[in-house]
């Protein structure tokens, strides 16, 4: 027999960080509302970047795109080979220390931020740029913080002592 306070669905029961939104949107929403702006004003935020040349903005930005793109895809397959999920809205089974973990405790972000950033550079809008900062923000306090309280809380001295010989960014 039902009381009626049981939670409704598994999210509910589920012991999860909190995060105040997906980190994707969180850096993908910005960068496409900064990328909108950056067409409507017709390369107006490019000026300080106008004297560089297309092909060097391109290659440039193609290498810090790819090298995010890499952190990401390797910090996944790590955490795959963890069995835990990379979902930060899923629950975590087990701590990933391996691959770019052993450099960053989180690479996913880090390499969000480098794919960002490289799209700015591809774009040559320092405006767009800028907008990572506040974004930067938001995942460092609204969602690593959060997550690391989390993981904190559950792994106990195995998390607190990889705190202690990781970075949080680089």
């Amino acid at each position: 027999m039902s009381d009626g306070n049981e939670p409704r669905d598994d999210r509910a029961r589920k012991d999860l960080p909190g995060v105040i939104a997906p980190p994707p949107l969180i850096y993908g929403v910005p960068l496409a509302l900064l990328l909108f702006i950056h067409d409507r004003l017709a390369g107006a935020c490019d000026v300080p970047l106008r004297h560089f040349s297309w092909p060097a903005r391109a290659f440039s930005g193609a290498v810090v795109v790819i090298a995010g793109a890499l952190l990401i895809v390797t910090a996944i397959l790590a955490m795959r080979r963890a069995d835990t999920p990379p979902e930060p809205w899923e629950e975590t089974r087990a701590l990933a220390l391996s691959g770019p973990y052993r450099l960053t405790r989180n690479p996913m972000y880090l390499g969000m931020a480098f794919a960002y950033a490289g799209i700015a550079i591809i774009a040559g809008c320092l405006l767009m740029l800028a907008g990572l900062v506040p974004v930067l923000f938001v995942i460092d306090r609204y969602v690593i913080a959060r997550e690391e309280a989390y993981l904190a809380r559950k792994f106990g001295a195995s998390y607190t002592a990889w705190l202690a010989r990781s970075k949080r960014w680089l």
